[in-house]
């Protein structure tokens, strides 16, 4: 359990009451893009910082703020609060054929998060982050992770996570530690979403890409 009475900010939560109090009733919060200087900062551990009727208020409201983006992870970082908090979702499960071997994600909060290769494996694809929206970019990621995290209720996590859901835990995890995607991109890669649909969905492995546009994979 988080030490909530030891490590409660009164201010904190203020603030994040009037953030969900301006998202309205659709409870959409904005979404931070490149610049903010929030997206380069360490975020702070959560440690029970905000009350219970307000983490959950938060939780939902970045839940409905991703899903509606649309998108499949989103980092409080990402609306302005600099707290390891995070949540992920994705519902989208492809063929068996498919490389990137996109898989069903539950929806999960998870709360100060962290990551560990497991092997050297790793795989080179397209991704994007709803803080440079309209573009994506190839990045590099370790292939299976030992994922660690906690819940809402303070109750710690461990899960070894495989393909594209090991994808998005580490793309949202990187985000708490001031990292963005498009720092180990390859940037000749970098693509407007337009232009990726007409040139390169055709193939979710990033070969013809590389070749066209000048990077390795």
């Amino acid at each position: 359990m988080f030490g909530r009475k030891a490590a409660f900010d009164a201010d904190l939560d203020h603030r994040v009451e009037s953030m969900l109090a301006e998202a309205g009733k659709e409870e959409l919060l904005p979404i931070v893009q490149m610049g903010e200087p929030v997206l380069r900062q360490q975020a702070r551990p959560y440690k029970g910082q905000l009350a219970a009727k307000t983490l959950n208020r938060l939780l939902k409201a970045m839940r409905a703020t991703m899903l509606e983006a649309p998108g499949v992870g989103l980092a409080a970082p990402q609306v302005g609060l600099g707290l390891a908090i995070a949540v992920i979702e994705d519902h989208v499960r492809d063929d068996e054929d498919d490389p990137r071997q996109i898989d069903e994600l539950p929806f999960r909060v998870i709360i100060n998060p962290s990551y560990e290769p497991i092997g050297q494996a790793t795989a080179a694809f397209y991704e994007g982050c709803l803080s440079l929206d309209g573009f994506q970019a190839v990045r590099r990621r370790w292939l299976d992770i030992t994922a660690s995290w906690e819940d809402r209720s303070g109750r710690k996590h461990r899960q070894h996570m495989h393909g594209w859901p090991a994808r998005i835990f580490q793309h949202e995890t990187d985000h708490l530690s001031g990292e963005v995607y498009i720092d180990k991109a390859e940037i000749r890669s970098l693509s407007s979403d337009d232009n990726l649909s007409e040139y390169w969905a055709y193939d979710p492995v990033p070969t013809e890409a590389a070749r066209e546009l000048g990077f390795t994979i």
